[in-house]
């Protein structure tokens, strides 16, 4: 397929600029694939979709305050770095983003904190906008991680058009975050809170965790028309050994798996066997999910409404099919759901 194909127009004001006052208080829309029925519901009637011993895969990755600013040297100019991945603990360095990078040279420090309570060093460019920056620290890693925590900001997307407050911390963050890595959350998670995993525990319905880091390259542009070309970014990613018995004992026994979010499609199709089981792996995945495309693990899926011509859109058309997709697509606008990380959820059964 060709990316023309998933561009359609979103009004600006559907893009949810802060999160629904209660977490399962978002609206959803439900989507069934073999009938092409659409329903709208709200986030806390999950439950009736599921039952005894069926089980939602969640991605427990945690969002790391991942956004800085900091100052030249000598110039004082104001710079943004954005933090991607730590490359070598012992030594500070960072994979990272800046902005604006036309002023970033190797060599350069930058000073970060009123008092200039960290200082990095610029060892090498990786791409245009990219640098490895080395932070000269000589504190513990438990030390460093607090300044780090001071210093930087929640990353919240660039279309959200306002700075990120204390609910930020808190609502950009899934209620079961645990492995610290995330640049971005997982926001298919968001809609659950302590209250509702409760509720569906009860009623019989089983949790299992994965792990993938996501990564900007989640939402990097698609630069190329022929979807077959796009290579997508490595993310770190880990399936072990307790959610392969959670989630195969259930397919085993004809009971359905819901993938909470495309970041944890993306851990399950990295790790099934040829008897389309889950496997424990562990390791850095680029699968770029596509149509047409043969899932393995999960037979539902929730996940929110995504912006045009991005690779999540792809892979909401790759399990429920473009044509249906499309038409759910305009349906969300009609109805005025609200899009993207702080927006409505769509579940496809």
């Amino acid at each position: 397929m060709k990316l023309s194909q998933f561009k359609f127009d979103l009004p600006l004001n559907l893009i949810a600029q802060h999160p629904a006052k209660r977490r399962e208080d978002s609206r959803m829309m439900v989507v069934h694939r073999k009938t092409g029925q659409i329903e709208n519901k709200h986030f806390r009637d999950v439950m009736e979709y599921f039952n005894d011993k069926d089980v939602f895969v969640v991605n427990n990755t945690k969002v790391f305050p991942a956004r800085m600013y900091g100052r030249k040297e000598k110039t004082g100019a104001k710079i943004e770095v954005f933090l991607l991945r730590e490359l070598n603990k012992p030594n500070r360095l960072w994979d990272v983003i800046v902005d604006p990078a036309r002023k970033i040279r190797v060599g350069n420090k930058l000073y970060f904190g009123d008092n200039d309570e960290l200082v990095a060093e610029v060892i090498d460019n990786t791409t245009s906008r990219g640098r490895t920056i080395r932070f000269l620290w000589d504190g513990t890693d438990d030390e460093f991680r607090q300044v780090l925590e001071i210093l930087g900001e929640t990353p919240l997307p660039k279309y959200i058009k306002r700075k990120p407050d204390e609910e930020d911390k808190e609502r950009y963050q899934t209620v079961y975050a645990k492995h610290e890595g995330a640049v971005a959350a997982p926001t298919a998670g968001l809609h659950f809170s302590k209250e509702l995993i409760k509720r569906l525990e009860i009623k019989g319905i089983r949790f299992a965790e994965a792990t993938l880091h996501t990564g900007l390259g989640t939402f990097r542009p698609i630069e190329v028309e022929d979807l077959s070309k796009h290579k997508m970014d490595a993310e770190y990613y880990r399936v072990d050994e307790e959610a392969c018995k959670i989630v195969n004992k259930a397919r085993l026994g004809g009971h359905r798996i819901c993938s909470v979010g495309t970041t944890t499609m993306r851990a399950l199709e990295s790790s099934f066997t040829a008897e389309k089981l889950l496997k424990p792996s562990e390791g850095w995945t680029n699968t770029f999910i596509h149509p047409p495309y043969q899932f393995n693990i999960a037979d539902a899926l929730i996940t929110n409404f995504h912006l045009p011509k991005t690779s999540l859109l792809i892979m909401v058309c790759a399990f429920a099919g473009y044509d249906l997709t499309m038409e759910a697509y305009k349906r969300a606008i009609k109805d005025k759901y609200r899009f993207f990380s702080y927006g409505d959820a769509m579940l496809l059964v």
